[in-house]
């Protein structure tokens, strides 16, 4: 077998042992090590520069997989998980606590920052605490 093939086998094994024990981790290993297998094969690349593709296909899968993990302030299966991004009308506003319609619905919300809105006033949810709503004008972002 040529020094190709040993890389496609691993990365196989890894492709497996990820569908196996799911972490979500080696499916960026093995990927990067059937890169490295098709670049052996094509080129005939010698071991030291196998090694070398190797790290830099396997630090561009990791780099790549990292930037596409869910985000960790994103708080998944919560009922206010989908608002937090929304925009909002104003209500009501008397200081920075008020009232602003989401959707069809009426919501507590609270002015984060020193910004003064207006009736009708465009603002965007950055935040939930419990059934109040931090917002902001639409405009700041």
């Amino acid at each position: 077998m040529e020094d190709g093939h040993w890389w496609l086998l691993g990365g196989v094994a890894g492709l497996i042992t990820e569908a196996l024990l799911p972490g979500f981790f080696l499916l960026w290993l093995g990927l990067a090590a059937i890169c490295t297998g098709i670049v052996t094969l094509l080129l005939g690349v010698p071991f030291e520069w196998q090694v070398v593709s190797y790290v830099c296909f396997a630090s561009a899968a990791v780099t790549a997989g990292l930037k596409l993990q869910v985000s960790p302030h994103r708080r998944l299966n919560t009922p206010t998980s989908g608002l937090v991004g929304r925009k909002a009308t104003a209500l009501t506003f008397d200081g920075p606590d008020g009232r602003v319609r989401l959707g069809d619905s009426d919501w507590p919300a609270r002015l984060v920052g020193k910004a003064a809105v207006t009736t009708g006033a465009s603002l965007r949810v950055v935040g939930v605490d419990g059934t109040l709503l931090l917002v902001e004008p639409d405009e700041v972002r």
